[in-house]
């Protein structure tokens, strides 16, 4: 029997009747002949009693405590989830076993709240698994090398869901949630956006890094360099999900997509600062000054995006809660800091989009159409991204959907001919359950 990885997110297990659903899952895959591990994620979202966000407010009028202090405190809403999951299994007749990320034989640095996973040993899940239990692993944690509890940052449980697939050798992983798959765009932005059924590796990676929160970058550079095939799927549907893995997308074995599917979807991420920032009168900003601004930065811990270097100026983005520390190291070379709060990156996302003529000027074309001026540009092999106004992030989405139209079918494509889209008999792989 094979292995599967099914991992249920917090609005998930939110209720009884979420958990009921999850249960569901796990015992509907173990009818069809594989041998489920679950990883759960803690309860609800702020507000909920266990929620990660709830337990953190409980500091908020403390000093702060130690990193490492944090994550113990973090890290309990996951090891509540595994233990009230596993009651729920064992009432429907599922042995089960909850297991901390520790006991699961996850092992990661000691980058308190936000730290890798640097090795899995399968051996303490696949003793369960051979004792005829069902697994019930806490997501989100491991153990430092000095022993201690350390959390993986946001979307840890979907990085330990992963990481445990491709260690156990899992047939599939399965990502549970309240949507029943990746959009061609946030539904509630637009909504006539698509579930997408497939997609390569490449392109989910581009989506979430670019602010897509289905899932978590990391998570799915693990799985790309495993081969370990996704599927993200709600647990409240029978909808098949979107399967994510080597050989899924609309481009064939050579990279090549149809012309009228070279954009996969379109995300957006706001809570965006801009910052411009001058060196000292009579300095340039050439390449000495710029490593020093960028130098201070990264000392800093501040990560930036969107860098354009211009004679007299640097431009790039950081995340709005790092604006502070941004204007104060920036300052601190002696130069000329303007700052813009309320900015939002709109992205294109499609394999291959780079070699083929013409993007661009669509993006263009549909901001322009629909009012929304350009701030900043930048482009990679599979992404278009331009900087806008946070207000305009709605326009700019739904107007750069349509002007794709990815409201359309993709039974059409799958249809195409060799040579236009995919080879005659590459159809996606699945699995009950």
């Amino acid at each position: 029997m094979g292995i599967v990885i099914q991992k249920f997110g917090g609005t998930s297990l939110a209720t009884a009747d979420g958990r009921r659903r999850a249960v569901h899952w796990v015992a509907r895959a173990r009818a069809a002949g594989h041998r489920p591990v679950v990883v759960v994620s803690a309860m609800g979202r702020r507000g909920d009693p266990y929620a990660t966000d709830t337990l953190l407010d409980l500091l908020a009028p403390l000093p702060r405590p130690p990193a490492w202090e944090a994550d113990r405190l973090m890290a309990c809403g996951e090891i509540i989830a595994t233990v009230v999951m596993a009651a729920h299994l064992r009432a429907e007749g599922l042995d089960a076993e909850p297991m901390t990320g520790p006991e699961a034989g996850i092992r990661t640095d000691d980058r308190h709240g936000d730290a890798r996973i640097l090795s899995v040993d399968p051996a303490p899940v696949r003793a369960v698994l051979d004792a005829g239990r069902v697994p019930v692993v806490a997501g989100f944690q491991g153990r430092t090398p000095a022993g201690r509890l350390a959390t993986l940052g946001r979307g840890g449980s979907d990085t330990t869901a992963v990481a445990l697939g491709a260690a156990l050798g899992a047939e599939l992983v399965d990502i549970f949630t309240d949507v029943d798959g990746i959009k061609t765009a946030d539904p509630r932005l637009v909504p006539e956006a698509r579930t997408i059924p497939e997609l390569a590796y490449e392109e989910v990676f581009q989506l979430a890094n670019a602010g897509a929160r289905v899932l978590h970058p990391r998570a799915v550079e693990i799985a790309r360099q495993a081969g370990t095939r996704l599927r993200v799927r709600s647990t409240f549907s029978e909808a098949p999900g979107t399967l994510v893995g080597p050989g899924q997308g609309f481009a064939d074995p050579w990279g090549h997509r149809q012309p009228d599917r070279a954009v996969t979807g379109i995300t957006h991420l706001p809570g965006l600062t801009q910052f411009a920032v001058a060196p000292p009168a009579g300095a340039e900003a050439d390449q000495h000054w710029a490593r020093l601004l960028f130098r201070d930065l990264g000392a800093a811990g501040i990560s930036i995006d969107l860098i354009n270097l211009f004679p007299d100026r640097v431009l790039f983005t950081v995340p709005s809660p790092a604006a502070a520390r941004t204007r104060q190291t920036a300052a601190a070379l002696g130069g000329a800091v303007e700052e813009h709060p309320g900015r939002a990156k709109v992205t294109v996302v499609g394999s291959a989009i780079q070699g083929l003529p013409g993007v661009m000027a669509q993006v263009m074309e549909a901001l322009a159409g629909a009012g929304v001026p350009v701030l900043q540009t930048a482009d990679s092999l599979s992404t278009i991204t331009v900087l806008i106004d946070g207000e305009h992030a709605g326009r700019a989405v739904q107007a750069l959907h349509r002007q794709f139209g990815l409201e359309r079918d993709p039974a059409a494509v799958r249809a195409a001919p060799v040579g236009a889209g995919r080879p005659p008999g590459h159809a996606a792989a699945s699995l009950d359950g």
